[in-house]
């Protein structure tokens, strides 16, 4: 493939993934990460490697995007601290055991994992849709560290920042409006994401067949090229949700969950 429309394909897809991270509160991995698998494959990479570093770059990307996000839901009073910050500490050790295993499985159980689990949530957000009435969340600190844990071990092994999945289970579980469960699974995913980076980066140091500036399974060139869109984006994508309905903005996010999952599916 050109390289120009290689570059443009990233630059485009940065856009649409910095918007849905704003919108939704998750990292924006479903969207990065097939279509730099397609990239790399395209370009002759073997699947289980282009798999590795999809989910390596994308974790990368998702930091700062989730920053640049959680800070503009932040000063709309949209995010719990109180449930992000033990979350976001559980999660990093979680990201690390996922990421770590990741690295060491073929790359069809990794793409398999990733589509089943996006779908079989989507479903499931659907089966619970309900309108998203201001509520006092629960949930207590040991509650969050649990769930903080797992969102970290899908997050590494998905390749994702793991906001498909909380935003989720606040709104099923623990009543959240589905506007602070985005809010607060935005500064989630910071946590969750630099544990499972960091998996990535040592379990992809001195592997042969990477591209050139390559940091372990992180992609130098293509983070710069999806961030440089996703970061900025990520603030609109926040005005939007907080101009959309509840029942509205959860009906979407289930929504793109299947076609994404779906995708994966037939890319695999």
């Amino acid at each position: 493939m050109d390289l120009i429309l290689q570059y443009a394909s990233l630059l485009l897809t940065g856009i649409l993934t910095g918007t849905a991270s704003g919108l939704f509160g998750v990292g924006g991995g479903f969207l990065m990460t097939p279509v730099q698998y397609w990239l790399y494959t395209l370009g002759g990479m073997d699947s289980t490697l282009a798999t590795r570093l999809a989910f390596g770059t994308s974790l990368a990307v998702i930091i700062p995007t989730m920053i640049s996000g959680a800070f503009a839901h932040h000063s709309r009073g949209a995010v719990n601290w109180q449930a992000a910050i033990p979350m976001g500490c559980a999660a990093v050790f979680g990201g690390f055991a996922g990421g770590t295993a990741a690295a060491h499985l073929p790359g069809i159980v990794l793409r398999s994992f990733f589509a089943l689990l996006i779908i079989l949530i989507a479903v499931r957000m659907i089966w619970h849709l309900q309108s998203c009435t201001v509520s006092e969340p629960r949930g207590s600190t040991g509650v969050f560290i649990i769930i903080g844990f797992f969102i970290g071990i899908v997050s590494g092994l998905a390749g994702i920042g793991g906001g498909v999945l909380l935003v989720p289970v606040l709104v099923i579980f623990l009543g959240y409006p589905i506007h602070s469960a985005v809010g607060t699974s935005s500064a989630c995913l910071i946590f969750s994401s630099t544990g499972a980076v960091a998996a990535y980066v040592i379990n992809g140091l001195n592997i042969p067949g990477l591209p050139p500036y390559s940091f372990g399974y992180v992609n130098l060139v293509t983070f710069v090229l999806l961030a440089v869109t996703t970061i900025p984006l990520a603030r609109f994508g926040v005005h939007c949700a907080h101009c959309c309905s509840g029942r509205n903005l959860q009906i979407v996010f289930a929504g793109v969950l299947i076609v994404i999952g779906g995708m994966m599916l037939v890319i695999g």
